[in-house]
């Protein structure tokens, strides 16, 4: 356990954001590689992977429930310095991510025929899927366990070792792509069941490698069995803190929705360079992901020990930092968007939409950022209702007049691009007005001075 209620606020931001930066890198990094990999198979395995892909985003979904839960119900306890709460919740964490591993095995095993019966677009489709889909699901259901047992390691302001098992899963994963999807070094290539096992084996070293850090040099909490007997006002507050966080995930999944639908009615090449952007956009937010989620621990914690003074230059150096970094990724996009997307594919109108894509939406990556720590330090405040709220009114205000736009004559993507911008900056002033409710709420009995 790290105690983030003493020391200065900024050397404690540094010190989480850079291995969670790191981490989320390694973690980009091979997405790319299992895409080469995949696509070398033709487009029924691309479009198969792609379909399950959907499936996936559920699941990462409801590990946000378990995860957003267990991160601010543990820095809070830690905190107040009670070890007997955060060894609780630790417990009922393993035991709820337990019960959402067993549904996912009985619910993925069970509906995956159907999934692809309703998506696939033909019959090589819906095989390669469904064999995908059942090599796949128990990596997807070992989730759960990853989530709550690194988000019980950021809530105690401990995240190295998170960000090692999560290099070396990834890069387990990385090495047993070619040979078993491609069939390296073997001669029996095992295709799209090959990229799924992939990914299952290296999810199943992961836990393997958390368990043996927790049962060997984990030294404040422990498994114990009379602990994970399900309490249901433990199990009320979880989801009362999760619920609304994982909502705003999915938000952000029908978002994405609705730009790849309406960026498809314009033609496979702007789709295409839509897509290609957005991975290039998702790099670059990285660091500045990062500095945002570290709040939540150093907010939650300072929080628990009723520090207000701590809470709050929590969120002014986070945001601050956010903010710094976010302008130095818009000037990044402004200078070479367009190069950015060319290493990509060198279709000149996947790089023409691409580059405006870039260029546009980067004149909102400063609001971006101020909208991922304040969600962040929701979290560590244990209420994330406000998150959800502010997301839904993105939602709302993007994709009716979005959706609209594009109905119009003489439309352009552009202009899509446009209305995000400004949807993201009203986002940004709603939430740090919430943001600042909620602390003159929760922090008014508090000692004020630093």
């Amino acid at each position: 356990m790290k105690d983030l209620t003493q020391g200065p606020i900024g050397r404690h931001v540094a010190e989480l954001s850079i291995p969670m930066a790191i981490g989320m890198l390694v973690q980009t990094l091979y997405y790319f590689i299992d895409l080469y990999f995949v696509a070398k198979l033709g487009d029924a395995a691309i479009a198969a992977v792609s379909s399950a892909g959907t499936v996936f985003f559920i699941v990462m979904a409801l590990t946000q429930v378990l995860a957003v839960a267990t991160v601010a119900l543990v820095s809070q306890a830690v905190g107040r310095k009670d070890q007997a709460e955060a060894n609780l919740a630790f417990n009922q964490s393993v035991a709820m991510a337990a019960l959402f591993t067993i549904v996912t095995l009985v619910a993925g095993y069970s509906l995956a025929g159907a999934y692809m019966d309703l998506l696939a677009a033909d019959k090589p489709t819906r095989d390669a899927g469904v064999t995908f889909l059942h090599w796949f699901i128990p990596g997807m259901a070992l989730q759960f366990t990853i989530a709550v047992r690194g988000s019980w390691l950021r809530g105690t302001g401990i995240v190295k070792p998170g960000m090692v098992v999560q290099m070396v899963t990834v890069l387990v994963n990385a090495a047993l792509a070619p040979v078993l999807i491609a069939g390296w070094g073997t001669g029996h290539p095992m295709g799209v069941a090959g990229a799924a096992l992939a990914t299952s084996a290296a999810s199943a070293f992961g836990v393997l490698l958390l368990a043996i850090y927790f049962v060997r040099l984990e030294k404040y909490v422990h498994f114990d069995a009379t602990l994970m007997h399900p309490r249901m006002e433990v199990w009320k507050r979880m989801l009362v803190v999760g619920v609304p966080a994982g909502g705003e995930f999915l938000l952000l999944g029908v978002f994405t929705g609705v730009l790849y639908w309406i960026t498809g009615r314009v033609g496979a090449a702007a789709q295409a360079g839509f897509g290609v952007a957005s991975r290039v956009m998702q790099m670059i937010f990285l660091p500045a992901m990062a500095v945002a989620f570290s709040a939540a621990p150093l907010a939650g914690q300072n929080y628990g020990a009723k520090k207000a003074a701590r809470v709050r230059e929590t969120f002014r150096v986070s945001v601050s930092a956010s903010i710094v970094i976010m302008l130095s990724m818009t000037v990044l996009c402004q200078l070479a968007g367009e190069s950015m997307v060319r290493f990509f594919s060198p279709d000149p109108t996947v790089v023409g939409v691409g580059a405006d894509f870039l260029r546009i939406i980067s004149l909102n990556f400063f609001g971006q950022g101020i909208v991922w720590t304040c969600s962040s330090t929701f979290q560590g405040l244990g209420n994330t209702l406000p998150s959800l709220l502010s997301s839904g009114m993105r939602l709302v205000t993007f994709a009716l007049p979005a959706v609209w736009i594009s109905l119009q004559p003489g439309f352009q993507l552009v202009h899509i691009w446009y209305v995000s911008v400004v949807t993201v900056l009203l986002q940004a002033a709603l939430s740090v007005w919430l943001l600042h409710r909620e602390f003159d709420k929760r922090l008014a009995g508090m000692p004020q001075a630093a």
